[in-house]
């Protein structure tokens, strides 16, 4: 083993531990959701992570550094294309109609949401 071992093992953990829990937390959402685009986002950070750890063994158990790089390095290339797949992913819009009876005036008023609609709040600027 070379002088960058440590290093490089500090890297992969911390790429094992932060990409874990993005991949963790976005599947999460997915489940919430059933979002497409969620589910490639987890499984794009699953693939990055599977990488890392990859690289890694190749790098410790065979002693082979350019084998753990070029997983690695192939990994995190598949996982990002997933990633970027995730941002054109097509989500479905969702309308929500709700009947409002007014008691004592006999009329009922219709009102409509998109899910997928900005808060105008979050739209005006700072004063």
């Amino acid at each position: 083993m070379d002088e960058y071992t440590l290093l490089i093992a500090a890297a992969n953990t911390a790429t094992f531990v932060t990409g874990g829990a993005v991949a963790a937390l976005a599947y999460r959402a997915f489940r919430r959701t059933g979002s497409a685009a969620l589910r490639a986002v987890a499984i794009g950070f699953s693939v990055i992570v599977a990488g890392s750890i990859g690289g890694a063994l190749a790098h410790v158990g065979a002693d082979n550094v350019a084998l753990g790089v070029a997983i690695q390095s192939s990994c995190i290339a598949a996982g990002f294309t997933i990633l970027l797949y995730s941002l054109y992913a097509e989500t479905t819009t969702t309308t929500t109609t709700i009947t409002l009876d007014r008691s004592g005036s006999g009329s009922e008023s219709d009102l409509e949401f998109d899910s997928n609609a900005s808060d105008p709040r979050s739209d005006s600027e700072s004063e």
